[in-house]
């Protein structure tokens, strides 16, 4: 098991939050330089494929001067958000922090890497009508990635 930690950061609309290991792989399995939110997971194993559980929990907020939309974060598998791992917070108000919690399981198959990262989604894509916040504040984030097979 690999932990990282997102110290307190202020995210554009569709990029990644950025991590430091606070526990790193101890097997190279998973591959991942501080300070960016770019990982790497391997298919590293005797058997066809190599799966992985990876779990995000953090809180989240809309800056002063945001617009009160939801906020939406979303695991993303070799650039491409999974939907089922979206994780949305509507907030009351601007300034309040709201907690989040996505997980995704990635199968890898042998041989093969595959990037992950947490990205910040537009959680309103279905209403046209509604614009996203363009950034949103994220306080003491941490993901797990867990090889389990």
């Amino acid at each position: 098991m690999a932990e990282y930690f997102a110290p307190t950061q202020t995210i554009a609309l569709n990029n990644a939050l950025a991590f430091e290991a606070s526990i790193p792989c101890p097997c190279g399995c998973v591959y991942h330089d501080d300070g960016t939110g770019i990982f790497v997971l391997r298919g590293k194993t005797n058997n066809c494929f190599a799966r992985y559980q990876v779990t995000f929990n953090g809180n989240v907020e809309i800056p002063t001067g945001g617009a009160l939309t939801p906020v939406a974060l979303a695991i993303s598998v070799n650039g491409e958000a999974r939907p089922y791992s979206t994780a949305v917070y509507t907030p009351a108000a601007v300034e309040t922090l709201g907690n989040l919690t996505s997980t995704a399981i990635v199968t890898v198959p042998k041989g093969c890497c595959f990037s992950v990262s947490v990205r910040y989604v537009d959680a309103t894509a279905a209403d046209a009508a509604v614009v996203p916040t363009p950034s949103i504040s994220v306080e003491n984030g941490n993901l797990t990635i867990t090889r389990i097979s």
